[in-house]
């Protein structure tokens, strides 16, 4: 009985030993290796119905260098976002990294290179991270306007497409950038139809006078880690998990926050795939019968 017992134990060890592997490839190999696509549709109640279907590709947290993001996964994710043909391209952030284990440090020149084929079918804006802030902002952001991608750090634009006529207002980061958010929204003609992005959602409370159909975020890459049961054990927020990934509808306000490419500080996903994020903008009156 007692051999049984052993022999019994000892089967169970190596099992668990082998769902320990398992595991541990998942969240350090093949899930960050990976680049998903997922579509959203986003039905806003302030988003003019002329604009209904107006589609927007969300690229955040690139962390150009991190493990299994090298200069080729940034062709391939260009290659990924043309192919979709979007309207617009939003890239909120975190282009270079600091001290991820096992990467290796791509410069904001180089990767913004690469990233220029994007301008070819349609108009790409930017916004800065806390990880550019930490290298060096004026660099980074240098790299992407010479490489022809505009920064919108506390500034709006006008964009349009056709009968489609919105503002983009992009705001600095919430932890290292110029906070100048009334300055970037006082640009916007009154009763303009405002579509504001940034890196860190933690912003998003913070601008609860500003009047916007959607801002969109990235920084929390989902928390990179998901279990079951647990949820998301660490999200780089002050507001935990409340802002973690996703549509956010809150005080009748909504918020987008896009799980990112990269990865930081360890290079691990699991549950949380790095992600393109295709949103789809519905008005409620385009969506009326």
């Amino acid at each position: 009985m007692l051999a049984k017992t052993r022999k019994n134990l000892n089967r169970l060890s190596r099992f668990l030993l082998l769902i320990g592997f398992v595991l541990a490839c998942w969240a350090f190999v093949w899930e960050p290796s990976r680049l998903t696509e997922k579509n959203y549709t986003l039905t806003l109640p302030a988003w003019p119905a002329v604009c209904s279907s107006y589609r927007i590709a969300v690229a955040s947290d690139i962390h150009a260098g991190a493990p299994y993001i090298g200069l080729e996964k940034i062709d391939r994710l260009v290659a990924m976002i043309q192919k979709q043909k979007p309207d617009l391209v939003l890239l909120p952030g975190d282009f270079v990294i600091q001290e991820v284990l096992g990467g290796s440090f791509i410069a904001p020149e180089e990767s913004a290179q690469h990233l220029k084929p994007l301008l070819k079918h349609a108009k790409v804006y930017a916004v800065l991270g806390n990880h550019d802030a930490w290298l060096d902002s004026a660099r980074v952001k240098l790299a992407l306007e010479n490489a022809g991608i505009t920064v919108l750090e506390d500034r709006a634009i006008p964009v349009a497409k056709n009968q489609c006529h919105f503002w983009l207002v992009g705001l600095s980061d919430y932890n290292e950038g110029q906070h100048d958010y009334l300055q970037a929204f006082a640009m916007v003609p009154a009763h303009s139809p405002v579509l504001a992005f940034t890196h860190s959602p933690d912003v998003f409370p913070d601008v609860v006078s500003s009047e916007f159909s959607l801002l969109i975020a990235g920084h929390t890459h989902g928390g990179q880690v998901a279990l079951p049961f647990f949820g998301r054990l660490i999200v780089p927020s002050k507001y935990g998990a409340r802002y973690a990934i996703g549509h956010v509808r809150e005080n009748n306000r909504d918020l987008f926050v896009t799980p990112g490419i990269g990865t930081s500080i360890l290079p691990v996903r699991f549950g949380v795939p790095p992600e393109i994020s295709y949103l789809r903008l519905q008005s409620i009156e385009g969506n009326s019968p």
